[in-house]
């Protein structure tokens, strides 16, 4: 579901990099944990937080 939402919202973004990217930022910000900063939500979704 979140994966759909994601694929609408964000289907305007020319690269498909930018896509996935645009998707994690969104699970991250819809996860738990207080902060919502780059470092922590990365941290969360196991990914690097340069990305």
């Amino acid at each position: 579901m979140l994966e759909s939402f994601v694929a609408e919202v964000f289907s305007s973004l020319p690269r498909s990099d930018q896509r996935v990217k645009a998707q994690l930022y969104a699970r991250g910000l819809l996860m738990d944990g207080q902060r919502k900063s780059m470092q922590p939500m990365a941290h969360r979704l196991d990914v690097d937080h340069q990305q």
